[in-house]
């Protein structure tokens, strides 16, 4: 892929890429894998962060790719707590597009769980975003089921989990875990990916990108 369109890609999230004029921060290679369609298709994805979280603003951009390109994308979550819709039409995300599914704790399977395999079954999904902040567990078989439709399906299935870099990821299935961080450098914000986990590359690798205004969390 091209600068001109990596650059494309990354003014509509509302990114800028990191060049090496860019002092004091770090260079983000294309040599380094991005989180975009083409890379996370067929996997079951966590990102998670503590603190100084970057995870929306990261999963927002990776909507907004996917939209681009046309393809239905569902966001599922705990009724308690919600995503505000004006930030996410501020970065281009089509809300209009967007299924929003919102889900009560009940006993048995949790339904954050029976809802984002319900949606993958069904073929029709390029994203499925899980919302699970501290509480998102996926016991082994679902684990095997998500992983088994995103495969089967091309799709993202993307958690999103509120933990420290040193806990455990959410299970052996999931082939890529990345850390996702902001920081401020005077008037800007960055957002800085590192990978814990990735079955496909190994851990270790890193990506800081430019923000254009103030990240969502």
């Amino acid at each position: 892929m091209s600068r001109e369109t990596l650059s494309f890609l990354a003014a509509a999230r509302g990114l800028s890429l990191v060049t090496p004029g860019d002092a004091g921060i770090g260079v983000a290679s294309t040599e380094v894998p991005r989180l975009c369609r083409d890379q996370l298709a067929g996997r079951l994805v966590e990102l998670s962060a503590q603190g100084a979280s970057a995870t929306l603003t990261t999963a927002v951009g990776i909507l907004h790719e996917v939209q681009q390109l046309g393809e239905p994308a569902a966001w599922i979550g705990p009724r308690s707590t919600s995503f505000f819709p004006p930030d996410l039409a501020a970065r281009g995300i089509d809300l209009d597009a967007l299924i929003v599914v919102r889900t009560e704790p009940v006993a048995g399977s949790p339904p954050i769980l029976r809802a984002a395999e319900r949606l993958l079954r069904s073929g029709g999904f390029g994203l499925v975003i899980l919302d699970g902040g501290r509480t998102l567990e996926l016991p082994m078989a679902a684990q095997g089921r998500l992983a088994g439709l995103s495969q089967q399906h091309d799709a993202i299935v993307l958690c999103l989990t509120e933990k420290p870099a040193d806990a455990a990821s959410l299970g052996s299935m999931v082939s890529l875990r990345i850390e996702a961080l902001r920081r401020r450098d005077g008037e800007r914000w960055f957002a800085t990916m590192r990978a814990l986990k990735d079955k496909r590359r190994g851990p270790g690798w890193h990506q800081d990108v430019a923000l254009r205004g103030r990240p969502l969390g």
